[in-house]
């Protein structure tokens, strides 16, 4: 069972996760098609962040931006190193999912990457159906992303 965490960004192990996940993803982007926010940038209003424990272990982390009263954006998803490539990303994806639903959220989107080092979250994204759709909220086309969306059932 996974414990969540809502808005701790200076947990030392949290921050390290997400700096690590912005070295790298700003790494694989090539300029002017990098979206990963830093920590500031997690910290406004308009986003809800959760860190996810397993036995007092960072498991990993995931935001929801609010886009508007029911549209969100997923943000900042990352699995710690020592859960990865076990297929505990779903894990993360459905916890968020469950925090959306709570929010009244009816719509997720996400951007992500097009290169191949964006391959595992795209194959993530699918399995947990999402839908190539068209650019939203301040996002335009280009050949360095991939936009995402799947409808919420609220029930």
């Amino acid at each position: 069972m996974l414990e969540s965490i809502e808005g701790n960004f200076d947990h030392p192990e949290v921050n390290e996760l997400l700096t690590k996940h912005f070295v790298e993803l700003k790494a694989a982007s090539p300029e002017g098609s990098a979206h990963v926010l830093d920590i500031p940038g997690l910290k406004v209003p308009s986003i809800k962040f959760w860190s996810l424990w397993k036995d007092k272990e960072l498991f990993g982390c995931g935001a929801l931006k609010f886009l508007d009263k029911e549209h969100g954006e997923f943000k900042s998803i990352r699995i710690h190193d020592k859960y990865r490539n076990k297929g505990n990303g779903i894990k993360v994806i459905e916890h968020l999912i469950d925090e959306a639903k709570k929010l009244n959220i009816k719509r997720i989107s996400l951007e992500t990457g097009a290169g191949k080092f964006f391959d595992p979250a795209r194959k993530l994204f699918k399995k947990c159906n999402f839908e190539p759709c068209e650019p939203f909220a301040h996002y335009k086309k280009d050949v360095n992303s991939i936009y995402l969306t799947k409808q919420l059932n609220n029930d």
